[in-house]
């Protein structure tokens, strides 16, 4: 995997990590079952993407942030 998610980018991607998964632990708490999962999913996806510096749909798309 060669990185491709760098600065800014990589900075929004962990905050909206952080902001999915206080959706879904309120969501899930709240009975929401959908919208937890839903959340949690997304939480993942841009957790995934801040840590590992790697997005698919930027690499299908030919899109660098790399500085």
């Amino acid at each position: 995997m060669v990185s491709n998610v760098g600065g800014r980018d990589r900075l929004v991607r962990a905050l909206l990590a952080v902001v999915f998964t206080v959706v879904a632990v309120r969501a899930l708490l709240a009975g929401h079952r959908k919208r937890g999962l839903l959340a949690t999913v997304g939480a993942l996806g841009f957790g995934f993407n801040a840590v590992t510096c790697f997005c698919g749909l930027n690499a299908a798309l030919g899109i660098d942030t790399t500085e």
